[in-house]
């Protein structure tokens, strides 16, 4: 199994492009300015989005990856989400007035969009890959996902979240986690906003991180670009026993 990270940045600028991760070619977690990268051949390859909640960063690639494929694919294109999120890309996005609906738009006497709702806890399971909604815990109802490969070994994406024990008594189930990308959205001068935000900084990732039974590979996500530098030197000082590194946009992981 591949991992492909299209866009991991808190922001635009500097030539970030917000959260989107590309497994092997049909499967994308997220759907934000990352995807802008991908050609109509590789975007017309994506058959299932499982977005981790509704704020624009996450969910704004959607609406230009549809338009970009209608027509061009003989099944809908499955986005996977909690009930709320959905409920908030109808009435906000696919709403006929900011972006047409296409999930009554047909191409090849189809629905064009299919919105699947599930649960936290919910497993989906393709070619060998099992992906499991995980706890979050954030300004909106939000979840993170564990993906497993064929080989048996697993990454988990936090998405979006403040400190979650709960996301930990998952975690701490997976026989081998080889990878988790966790955010760090604010530096510790920002811990009133990360908390007010439900953002992680470093200060509270060290003590939401000190759950974790495992040694994975640990990268950060979600740095905004003006203060990423310092975030990270905080996060390198808060736990240096994982070795953290940022995420980076193109980066690539194999399972």
């Amino acid at each position: 199994m591949r991992l492909r990270v299209l866009g991991c940045s808190g922001g635009i600028g500097d030539g970030g492009h917000t959260t989107s991760f590309l497994v092997d070619d049909d499967l994308l977690i997220d759907a934000g300015t990352g995807v802008c990268g991908l050609d109509i051949a590789a975007l017309a390859r994506i058959d299932h989005v499982f977005v981790t909640h509704a704020h624009l960063d996450h969910v704004c690639g959607l609406a230009f990856i549809i338009d970009s494929v209608f027509g061009h694919r003989r099944a809908p294109l499955r986005v996977h989400a909690l009930p709320a999120t959905l409920a908030a890309l109808r009435d906000h996005m696919f709403n006929g007035v900011i972006w047409p609906d296409f999930t009554r738009l047909r191409s090849h006497g189809q629905p064009s969009l299919e919105f699947i709702e599930f649960d936290v806890g919910a497993v989906f399971e393709s070619a060998g890959r099992r992906v499991e909604a995980l706890p979050a815990a954030h300004q909106v109802p939000a979840v993170g996902y564990r993906v497993d490969a064929p080989s048996g070994r697993s990454f988990v994406f936090t998405g979006d979240t403040a400190a979650c024990p709960a996301r930990w008594d998952a975690v701490n189930r997976i026989p081998d986690l080889a990878l988790l990308v966790i955010e760090t959205a604010f530096c510790n001068a920002e811990a009133d906003l990360a908390l007010r935000s439900q953002h992680l900084c470093p200060a509270s990732l060290a003590d939401d991180i000190a759950a974790l039974a495992a040694r994975p590979a640990l990268r950060i996500t979600h740095l905004k670009p003006s203060d990423a530098q310092l975030t990270m030197e905080e996060v390198r000082a808060a736990i240096p026993r994982f070795d953290p590194l940022p995420l980076r946009d193109g980066e690539v992981f194999t399972f």
